[in-house]
């Protein structure tokens, strides 16, 4: 098997685990998002700081990098209680392919941050995937589900500005495995005073759920990372929107959700959009325009 097609394996491996979090998460039944969020990413802390210990790698960062670190962590709790949020009340699906819109996001706040040039492909394809969110937020004041949605929107937001100081840290040289440390430590320690003046409790089914759901989030974070290891994103971060499959087949069988019509066009929009993208970063649409 080539590097490409273990760099897809791994992908679909992990909108595969996601997809699986995510569905813990909503089988966990009505818990503050907060509370979940704690424990998904004490199972995350738990992991990566074994790989730290056992990759050598140390707990030690640059002192540079800590602001990038904490808006990364900023950004990134935020985004994981906006999606908790949305996957709590919106059809699983739904609650997904919002989280999905960070990839278009990462490209606004790459220009923001990175000063990178969007051309305009780029723009059609952020464009085309902001009126495919559209669909699936259905904007009304007569949408009971509104405010979830919008919840959900805003994760995906959050998660691209993530995913973009995730970038800058790359750059700057911090490892991986560092990241998702800082990450999972600094959510654990902003969420730990809530649980402490307004803990739900748990029954032994919700608390397992919740490991669970931690356990697939790790997963999924290490299969996504050994992924852009083995191929540029460019060639096949189109494979994460699997997830999509994933989540819409556990949220029928486990929910008896079926998503409605105007959400399934928002899903072949962006989707659409996502794969123009990989088919023009990747060289396949021959359109004439410089990169």
């Amino acid at each position: 098997m080539n590097q490409k097609y273990k760099g897809i394996l791994y992908i679909v491996l992990s909108a595969f685990s996601f997809a699986f979090m995510n569905a813990f998460v909503r089988l966990a039944g009505d818990l503050p998002s907060i509370q979940k969020s704690f424990f998904r990413n004490l199972v995350a802390l738990i992991f990566a700081a074994i790989v730290l210990k056992r990759s050598k790698i140390g707990f030690s960062y640059k002192k540079e990098n800590l602001k990038p670190l904490i808006l990364r962590s900023t950004f990134g709790t935020l985004g994981i209680l906006c999606n908790f949020y949305a996957i709590d009340k919106l059809v699983l699906a739904d609650a997904s392919m919002l989280n999905k819109m960070s990839p278009f996001f990462a490209i606004l706040f790459s220009y923001l941050l990175l000063k990178e040039k969007i051309d305009w492909v780029q723009a059609i394809s952020v464009a085309g995937a902001f009126v495919g969110s559209l669909f699936i937020i259905k904007p009304s004041f007569h949408n009971v589900e509104l405010i979830p949605a919008l919840a959900g929107f805003a994760g995906g937001m959050a998660a691209g500005a993530a995913y973009t100081f995730v970038r800058i840290l790359g750059q700057k040289g911090e490892k991986g495995p560092f990241i998702v440390f800082f990450f999972s430590s600094f959510s654990c320690v902003t969420t730990l005073p809530f649980l402490i003046f307004q803990y739900h409790a748990m029954s032994l089914t919700q608390v397992i759920y919740l490991l669970l759901a931690g356990l697939a989030a790790a997963g999924g974070q290490f299969a996504i990372t050994a992924a852009y290891c083995y191929a540029p994103a460019k060639e096949i971060s189109v494979y994460d929107y699997s997830q999509i499959i994933f989540s819409a087949i556990l949220g029928f069988f486990l929910f008896g959700q079926i998503p409605d019509f105007y959400s399934g066009l928002g899903y072949v929009i962006i989707c659409g959009m996502a794969i123009f993208m990989f088919l023009y970063n990747t060289g396949k649409l021959k359109i004439g325009v410089n990169k």
